[in-house]
């Protein structure tokens, strides 16, 4: 306990300290006002948006060193926090080796380096190691070198790897010969997806528009040929949507599939006919998702149409249109299918039972099914990378708030499992040292709202325990519980952590997605609101010893609830936060804005528009 009061008291030490004559820097004002819908706007600091303005930079500079006088009295403490996060990490560390064709391929990384090293070796890991990419070679000729990911050629000759040089996740792909070692001439610029036909040299990509960072072209390249040379196959002109590639795992097919929010379009093209055109599965229809997997002489589909939680559906290759599905797994209420796996054998299921994730095997031919049995009460599992088509060995991960990240082997034959990796914390970290619970808290509206908690056993439920909880509720994104090293540092010093599956991902299923967007977005704010208010109820914890944190549209849920009930925080933490919603949402020239509109709802659309000014945290500051 005394740790931890440490800790708190530094958050009071923080906040006197700012009293006793440190001053946040003063913001000049330049109000800009408009008028929509009758209501008069005023953005105050719109001007900062000029990030190459010299007195934008200049506010920045004296916000940082603001930042620095403030976190003074915390130095020494930062020292020792830092200490203890590297003292659990393994520095020399190798991933599982997955087999792709002849090769297995990993990554490792070594102690003293920051970057990793790319490898494979052929037919068995008892063979030389055969060196494909060194980061740490290629990072000392450039200031920022990320290797994103990487495709390998049919003939295993060829890569293609992912290259962000900026920070901003803008990928060039560069080639490398494997056999020569030598780097190919072709570049491609600004890739969002890429996909290598069967005759080793052409190759599909999809690149991103460089004003709205949309991804809304696809081109074809052979290898040899000049960059400006290469063929426009599809054009998106619709802002909703993105396009992107993907191959089927048994490498004969080649799809395109153009998707917003709430619809998509495939097209299919055979692997080895790469001179032929792409057709289309079905035409986009409103409110219709689907997705497309190959198998023997059939594409199976998971559909959304009149299935909210999604079904499976299967047609003929070459009679795809949509009046000839049939359904061979019917839609569930209470059941979401999140992904499937295709062997020769085998289907895979990865599925949402309202918030417990359990994988299901069947047998192509006897039916016979089954699910991989999971003893936690709060986990998740979901297959892992599984390029090999023929086997009948699964690799799956596991992991919990206790369970470091896991990759297993199943044999869906014999139904044995092995584990092949667990994430390794050094210093001797004791899982049953920790306990999980899932809790179920009540919204305003009578949803019992799942929340994943995590705490060092032994502790009291007496109101006196602060807690660390996060959030996120947006785009049908699943706050799932994972495994986190940092996170020991709070629970050894007496914090309960927790995550609040708050509505607007898709915890438990579509269902709960389409509940926490557009009109019903509140729902996320005082779904977490009602998650502290049940800890506290419980005995938990107390007001004022509550930390919270938000990245990205979890940003938006804290700057939402920093308005609307401060007093329940000692701290709020909003990682890139989206806190500018109205004015975001008004500006059609912005990345992605269009695209949001199926998320938020479209502003200039009065509706809408009085529902985000209602929310948008930067426009509702009392004080």
């Amino acid at each position: 306990m005394k740790n931890t009061l440490t800790i708190i008291s530094l958050f009071f030490q923080i906040s006197l300290f700012a009293q006793e004559g440190i001053k946040p820097p003063d913001c000049k004002k330049s109000p800009k006002t408009d008028t929509i819908f009758g209501k008069v706007l005023t953005d105050n600091y719109y001007w900062l948006k000029e990030k190459d303005n010299p007195d934008v930079l200049e506010y920045i500079k004296e916000e940082n060193g603001y930042t620095e006088k403030v976190m003074l009295p915390t130095k020494k403490f930062q020292k020792q926090l830092y200490k203890e996060l590297i003292s659990r990490i393994k520095q020399t560390d190798m991933s599982v080796p997955y087999k792709l064709r002849e090769y297995w391929y990993y990554t490792k990384t070594e102690k003293g380096k920051n970057y990793p090293i790319y490898c494979r070796k052929k037919d068995s890991l008892e063979n030389l190691e055969e060196e494909l990419l060194d980061v740490n070679e290629i990072i000392k000729k450039h200031k920022y070198y990320d290797v994103a990911e990487y495709d390998i050629s049919p003939n295993n000759m060829l890569m293609a790897y992912y290259v962000d040089k900026s920070g901003n996740y803008e990928l060039d792909v560069f080639f490398k010969n494997l056999e020569t070692k030598d780097l190919i001439s072709d570049t491609l610029r600004s890739v969002t997806s890429l996909v290598w036909a069967n005759d080793n040299k052409t190759l599909f990509y999809s690149i991103q528009d460089s004003i709205t960072n949309r991804s809304f072209k696809v081109y074809k390249h052979v290898l040899g040929q000049s960059y400006s040379q290469d063929k426009l196959l599809y054009h998106e002109t619709d802002s909703l949507y993105r396009v992107g590639l993907i191959k089927s795992k048994s490498e004969e097919f080649i799809f395109l599939n153009s998707s917003s929010v709430e619809q998509s379009e495939v097209w299919f093209l055979n692997a080895n006919t790469p001179e032929k055109e792409f057709k289309v599965i079905h035409p986009r229809e409103k409110g219709h998702l689907y997705d497309v997997y190959h198998y023997g002489n059939k594409f199976y589909i998971l559909s959304d149409k009149n299935a909210i939680n999604f079904k499976l559906m299967e047609v003929e290759l070459n009679e795809p249109s949509i009046n000839n599905w049939k359904e061979i797994i019917p839609h569930r209420e209470n059941v979401m299918i999140e992904d499937l796996e295709i062997f020769k054998d085998y289907l895979v299921l990865n599925e949402n039972h309202e918030g417990i994730y359990k994988i299901r095997i069947i047998n192509w031919i006897t039916k016979k099914e089954h699910y991989i049995p999971f003893d936690e009460e709060t986990y998740n599992a979901y297959p892992s990378i599984n390029p090999d088509f023929n086997s009948k060995i699964l690799r799956y991960n596991y992991v919990s708030l206790k369970t470091p990240y896991s990759v297993y082997e199943y044999n869906m034959e014999t139904e044995e499992q092995k584990l092949l990796k667990r994430q390794e914390v050094l210093n001797g970290y004791n899982p049953s040292q920790y306990e999980t619970e899932r809790l179920w808290a009540l919204a305003k509206d009578g949803t019992k709202i799942p929340i994943s908690i995590i705490y060092k056993k032994g502790l009291k439920k007496n109101g006196e325990n602060p807690v660390y909880i996060e959030g996120y509720g947006a785009y049908g994104i699943n706050s799932y519980p994972y495994f986190n090293t940092t996170r020991l540092n709070f629970l050894d010093r007496g914090f309960i952590c927790a995550i609040a599956h708050v509505r607007g991902g898709s915890d438990l299923g579509r269902r709960w997605y389409d509940e926490g967007k557009l009109m019903n977005k509140k729902n996320t704010f005082t779904d977490f609101i009602a998650c502290i208010e049940y800890l506290i109820d419980e005995q938990y914890t107390s007001k004022g010893l509550i930390v919270a944190k938000g990245a990205s549209a979890g940003g938006l849920l804290m700057g939402a609830l920093v308005n609307m009930n401060p007093d329940l925080f000692k701290v709020v933490i909003m990682d890139v936060p989206f806190v500018d919603v109205i004015n975001t949402m008004l500006d059609p020239n912005l990345p992605l804005t269009i695209g949001e509109y199926e998320e938020w709802g479209d502003p200039n659309k009065r509706e809408y528009f009085d529902y985000i000014l209602a929310y948008s945290p930067y426009d509702n500051i009392s004080s």
